[in-house]
């Protein structure tokens, strides 16, 4: 799940083995997207302009909130927007989705604008949803002042938050069709889109490039192969195409998504104090994968003090089991009593023996 994905961020520290140097960009990550673990990363928490990768929550917000089929008439304030552009006229009418390839394989900042004012009236209200958002996604470094990323010294984020919320964009549906297309005809117009990455490297499904003189060259980008994703983020990167190929690779080849435990595997014991029997196992809830390299051995290590009271009812909550890399808890798995055990009972004596004693 997405809670799991990002409570992983938080704990896995860990590394591609390659040289960040290696790497040009000012600040880069790299995310497994379904196991959460972080596969490199380099001054991932610094905060950063984001040019037009502004643009990914922006698309999920309108994918969220709206009916891609709707039509909207360009209103005024989104005719003649400074930066790249679709050169939307006053009055047209075109589809939300319309406005969203717009967005994605052309970064219109002028349907940036239209389809903020669709969805929230004004910039400065579908701005306060893109914020909210971000607070919900634990997106903690970010803050966002327009909808299409120009410059503004209060509109921010890193790349750890950018790789999270693209990790979670990428599971709607909408947004995931609309990254991953290479041009189409939108509103009478060829859209082509500018992710060169969707010809060059195998397996990619998107995401979005921007640019600003200040900010330097940003990219985000996506892959899936043999069922895993990848997600990378460059901040303020010269060499980015390469970047993003030799991460990308780098990542895949390198991990492997194994299976670390299985539902309803036994994981512990613990002592029972006060039963029928004086231990009972512990079951794992889910599943649990993990992105390892090749020799690593993650530990299973259940928390609690050791011992329970009598009675316990199978499949009664039993609180959590970490799994741990290198001493760091990398996640974490709900586990649950796999019997009923009940309190030992002392058997009752009759009047007699009670008086004489059990004589045998």
């Amino acid at each position: 799940t997405f809670a799991r994905m990002a409570a992983a961020l938080l704990a896995a520290i860990l590394f591609l083995p390659c040289d960040a140097q290696a790497i040009s960009a000012k600040s880069a990550i790299v995310l497994d997207g379904i196991t959460g673990r972080v596969l490199y990363e380099k001054n991932s928490d610094q905060k950063s302009l984001i040019a037009s990768t502004t643009k990914i929550m922006t698309a999920l917000i309108v994918c969220q909130q709206s009916n891609v089929l709707d039509r909207v008439r360009i209103p005024a304030e989104a005719v003649g927007i400074e930066g790249s552009s679709v050169y939307l006229r006053e009055g047209e009418i075109l589809t939300v989705q319309d406005l969203l390839y717009g967005l994605m394989l052309h970064s219109g900042n002028d349907a940036a604008v239209a389809l903020a004012i669709y969805c929230s009236g004004t910039v400065e209200g579908f701005a306060q949803l893109m914020n909210d958002k971000a607070y919900r996604l634990g997106m903690l470094q970010t803050h966002f002042e327009n909808p299409n990323g120009l410059d503004s010294p209060a509109h921010y984020s890193t790349a750890r938050d950018m790789a999270i919320l693209t990790a979670y964009a990428m599971d709607n549906p909408i947004f995931a069709k609309t990254v991953s297309t290479k041009n189409i005809t939108a509103g009478n117009r060829y859209l082509r889109n500018h992710n060169k990455l969707l010809w060059r490297v195998e397996g990619v499904d998107g995401v979005k490039t921007g640019f600003t003189k200040e900010a330097g060259r940003i990219l985000v980008s996506s892959a899936v192969r043999q069922g895993r994703r990848l997600v990378a983020v460059t901040i303020n990167d010269p060499n980015d195409w390469v970047d993003h190929a030799t991460l990308l690779e780098e990542g895949f080849s390198r991990y492997r998504v194994e299976k670390v435990v299985s539902a309803d595997a036994c994981i512990g014991t613990v002592e029972v104090a006060g039963g029928e029997s004086t231990q009972i196992q512990l079951l794992a809830q889910s599943d649990f994968y993990y992105a390892l390299l090749e020799n690593e051995e993650p530990e299973i290590v259940v928390q609690g003090p050791g011992f329970v009271y009598a009675p316990v009812v199978k499949g009664q909550a039993a609180g959590y089991a970490y799994v741990c890399l290198g001493g760091k808890a990398v996640g974490k798995i709900p586990v649950y009593y796999g019997e009923t055990i009940e309190q030992y009972q002392v058997p009752e004596h009759s009047f007699w023996q009670k008086i004489f004693g059990d004589r045998g």
